[in-house]
């Protein structure tokens, strides 16, 4: 699927993500709620936020709960990539109690996870956000959780760097590597070959140092991956590439350092600590 701040409920593989956990979590059947909650009863909950956060994952609480009880009155008092305070309410359930109550693990282990990504990514946004800086997200994902982990990244007012091998060329060190002994280490002819096979997809090349990315110009990427550089470094390569093609920092970027990088005048920013070790956000969800 293409990412965009949508219900993503509406793709089908991400449905049957969703799913396959709830399958996970209920197997048999949820037994204590079974034994202890009347089959009739009904109830009002809500979500809360613990902690201040850029909230992402609601629709798919939504799809959890309606997927369990289609009757179910869900109110979102705080949408996708919005921002809710330390107590504050997120979403207002009316429904069954035993749906509320077998949903409830699922449907936060995303909405907590989701949300602790979006936080993360909103945090380096507001770093850059005079500069214009896009702030890009990685492969580094969760198995499984792909969709719903670029999808939070949005949230947070990041943007999706590539969602797989599959749309976008992106020539790494291992690519060089071995292109090199095909090719003598020609980068350019590196790039070159990659638009010949895939005319149709963007092609990115990872440069270690002015002179790989000399190389690497003359085959007119449409993008450059500068890795492991020294503000300096970039600053210098940014020069260099003079508006031809954009700029990519990676490598060693955080909260501390990244407004260094971003005055380097790089066009984006990689980060997989947006993704690959994220606090999950503390919320709740409570019986009214």
């Amino acid at each position: 699927m293409k990412y965009g701040l949508m219900d993503i409920t509406t793709d089908a593989v991400v449905r049957k993500r969703i799913e396959a956990a709830l399958d996970e979590d209920i197997g048999s059947g949820d037994a204590t709620t079974l034994a202890l909650v009347p089959e009739h009863a009904c109830v009002e909950a809500v979500i809360l936020a613990r902690e201040a956060c850029v909230v992402s994952g609601t629709d798919v609480a939504m799809f959890i709960f309606n997927k369990l009880a289609p009757a179910m009155q869900i109110e979102k008092t705080v949408t996708d990539g919005g921002t809710a305070g330390a107590g504050e309410t997120v979403m207002r359930l009316h429904g069954s109690a035993r749906a509320i109550l077998t949903g409830e693990r699922t449907a936060l282990n995303f909405m907590q996870r989701m949300s602790g990504i979006a936080t993360q990514a909103s945090a380096f946004v507001r770093k850059v956000q005079l500069r214009s800086t896009l702030i890009l997200d990685t492969r580094k994902t969760t198995p499984g959780l792909r969709a719903f982990e670029k999808y939070a990244v949005l949230c947070g007012g990041g943007a999706n760097h590539r969602i797989g091998l599959f749309d976008k060329i992106l020539i790494k060190d291992n690519h060089r590597f071995l292109w090199r002994g095909t090719a003598g280490g020609d980068l350019g002819a590196a790039v070159r070959e990659s638009r010949r096979c895939y005319p149709d997809l963007e092609v990115e090349i990872e440069v270690e140092n002015e002179q790989e990315l000399r190389s690497a110009m003359e085959g007119k990427p449409d993008w450059v991956l500068l890795d492991n550089m020294s503000p300096a470094q970039m600053s210098a390569c940014v020069s260099m590439v003079a508006g031809r093609c954009r700029t990519v920092a990676s490598g060693g970027v955080t909260l501390a350092n990244i407004e260094a990088v971003a005055r380097s005048g790089v066009d984006a920013v990689s980060l997989g600590c947006l993704t690959h070790s994220v606090r999950s956000i503390d919320l709740s969800l409570e019986m009214v």
